[in-house]
């Protein structure tokens, strides 16, 4: 957003959002609002999301604005210096996949201090695999076919995984890992989601 004369705004307290994969953060920005930019491709970062009250006042530079802004179990958190407390949540967009936010509200911590920097895991999960099939997509790179089917094996998997035809449900990840081209990065990363979820169920 545009800055008005009205407006301080300099980066302060972000976080990172756990969506595997990729490296995402939430930054404050006092009265530029709260952004979300996606840095995985440091050479160009690119804003993805954003939230703005816009100046505290239309006369006057006071201070004000977004102090902090953490992702914390599945929401951004924002302290606003003169107007209260924000919560607020990703959405789906063409920038962010809903797999990707459904795998990164895996990431549970019973406190949280971001200055702390701790170890971000995501184990083995249908949402992981997702997450990755939507990064595969975005990249253009499978056959519309090949994409097809991984959708298809995916969800016949996830429907065997807890009866009798759980071992197909193994099968099925593994048969559809192997029609993945693992020389592409982003297909690489799938067939490693496949396979590491097949073992976790196996």
């Amino acid at each position: 957003m545009p800055q008005v004369n009205q407006e301080n705004c300099v980066a302060h307290n972000g976080s990172l959002v756990p969506v595997p994969g990729r490296d995402i953060m939430v930054q404050a920005w006092y009265q530029g609002g709260i952004s979300a930019f996606d840095f995985t491709d440091s050479a160009n970062p690119k804003e993805i999301a954003f939230f703005d009250r816009g100046p505290v006042s239309a006369t006057s530079l006071l201070t004000g604005g977004a102090w902090s802004s953490y992702y914390y179990n599945g929401h951004v958190y924002s302290s606003e210096i003169a107007r209260g407390f924000d919560v607020l949540a990703l959405t789906p967009s063409a920038h962010l996949d809903k797999a990707e936010l459904d795998a990164a509200a895996l990431v549970r911590f019973d406190t949280f201090n971001p200055q702390s920097q701790p170890k971000i895991t995501w184990a083995p999960s249908f949402e992981i695999v997702r997450a990755y099939y939507a990064q595969a997509l975005r990249a253009g790179t499978m056959e519309e076919d090949t994409a097809a089917n991984v959708q298809k094996f995916v969800d016949r998997a996830e429907r065997f995984k807890d009866g009798p035809q759980k071992k197909a449900a193994v099968a099925q990840l593994r048969a559809v890992s192997n029609q993945l081209d693992a020389a592409d990065s982003a297909q690489a990363a799938l067939i490693k989601a496949l396979r590491d979820l097949a073992d976790a169920l196996g």
